[in-house]
C-alpha cells in the first residue's frame, strides 16, 4: 500500500481508501451486516488505513457498521473521512436545497442539501456517537448547497477544527469557482469528486486548480459503481432496488466493453484484476491523492488493497491512457 499526504492537513492516507456507500444499502439493494463488517477488517488488514462514509450512507448504517468494525482498534492508526449536508430526517425536512427523493426499505425520503452551521453541529455529534470516536479525521461537505453561504459552511467547519472534533476540513462536489470562494475562508484539504475512465471533466478546471492550490483529491466511483470491473458483462445481475439499473445506462455500453477487452490483456499479464488495473491507472492520475473503492464483503476488500501492487511502465500507462481517449 502507499500512503499520500493530503494537502496541507497533516493527514496521511492510504491510497486506496475504503469506500463506505454501499455497506449502508441504500440505493444499493440492501446489505449483509457481517459481509460489510468482514470487508472493513479485510481492508484494514491489508494496509488500507483510510474509511469514507456519510451519514446519508445508509440512513445512519454505514456509520454504525464502521463505528461496530473499528470498536477496540488503534483509533490512531485509523483515519476516518466523513461527510455532513445530506438530511432526511424530520427535523430538518423542508430546509436547504430539494435534492431527490430516496427509497429505504420500502419508505420514502425526500433528500434535501443543508449545510447551515446549525445542522453541521448537529450532523457531527450524531455521527460522533454512530462512529463511537470523538473526533473525525477529515470532515467533508457532501454537496454544495445554494441557500447557505458558502463562507457560514467553513467557518462552521474551523470551528469544529478548533474545538479538536476534526482534523481538517474538505469539501466534495464543489467547482473551481467554489473552491476559490471557500478558500477565502479556509484552507481546504481535499475535494472528493467523481473521476473515472468514463468521467475526467475534473481535468478541465478542478485538477489545475487543486494542483496550483496544494489540495488533494479524492477520486470516487473510479470503477463507476460497478461497470468497470466488467463483470456486468458477464455473469453478474443487479437486484431490481439497485439503483445501477438505471445508472450504467448513462454510458455507451459497447464502448465500455471494447475499452475493458482492449485493456484486459494487461491485468492477465500481471495476475490482477480489471478491477484492480483501474483502479492503479486512476491513482496515477495527475492531482489524484487517494481512490475510493467500495467493497461488500471481504474478498473484494482485498481485491482493492492489492490494487497498489501492481506496477505499470510508462508506455503501459500511455497505452490504457490512450485507450480510454477513445470513450
Amino acid at each position: 500500500m502507499e500512503y499520500r499526504k493530503l494537502g496541507e492537513s497533516g493527514l496521511e492516507l492510504s491510497t486506496i481508501t475504503y469506500g463506505a456507500f454501499a455497506i449502508g444499502g441504500t440505493l444499493w439493494g440492501g446489505n449483509e451486516k457481517q459481509d460489510s463488517i468482514n470487508a472493513i477488517h479485510a481492508s484494514l488488514d491489508n494496509g488500507v488505513t483510510s474509511l469514507d462514509t456519510a451519514p446519508f450512507y445508509g440512513l445512519g448504517r454505514s456509520e454504525e457498521l464502521i463505528g461496530e468494525a473499528i470498536k477496540g482498534k488503534s483509533r490512531d492508526k485509523i483515519q476516518l473521512l466523513n461527510k455532513f449536508g445530506l438530511v432526511w430526517d424530520g427535523s430538518n425536512k423542508g430546509k436547504g436545497e430539494f435534492f431527490f427523493n430516496a427509497e429505504d426499505n420500502g419508505a420514502t425520503y425526500p433528500i434535501y442539501k443543508f449545510n447551515s452551521k446549525a445542522n453541521i453541529i448537529k450532523e457531527v455529534e450524531e455521527s460522533l456517537s454512530r462512529l463511537g470516536t470523538d473526533y473525525i479525521d477529515l470532515l467533508q461537505v457532501h454537496w454544495p448547497d445554494a441557500t447557505t453561504p458558502i463562507e457560514e459552511t467553513m467557518l462552521a467547519m474551523d470551528d469544529l477544527i478548533k474545538q479538536g472534533k476534526i482534523r481538517a476540513a474538505g469539501v466534495c462536489n464543489y467547482d473551481a469557482a467554489q473552491l476559490t470562494e471557500a478558500a477565502k475562508t479556509i484552507k481546504l484539504a481535499s475535494n472528493q469528486v467523481s473521476y473515472s475512465m468514463l468521467n475526467r471533466v475534473i481535468e478541465k478546471d478542478v485538477v489545475p486548480y487543486v494542483l496550483e492550490n496544494n489540495m488533494g483529491i479524492i477520486a470516487y466511483s473510479p470503477m463507476e459503481r460497478g461497470l468497470l470491473t466488467g463483470k456486468y458483462f458477464k455473469e453478474a445481475k443487479l437486484k431490481e432496488n439497485d439503483h445501477r439499473n438505471g445508472y450504467f445506462g448513462q454510458f455507451g455500453v459497447e464502448k465500455v466493453k471494447a475499452l475493458l477487452d482492449a485493456i484486459e490483456p494487461i491485468a492477465v499479464a500481471k495476475n490482477a484484476s480489471l478491477s484492480q488495473l483501474v483502479l492503479r491507472w486512476t491513482s496515477l492520475q495527475p492531482g489524484i491523492t487517494v481512490v475510493l473503492a467500495g467493497a461488500r464483503n471481504a474478498a473484494q476488500a482485498i481485491d482493492n488493497a492489492k490494487a497498489m501492487d501492481i506496477n505499470l511502465t510508462d508506455a503501459e500507462l500511455q497505452f490504457i491512457t490512450a485507450q480510454v481517449s477513445k470513450i
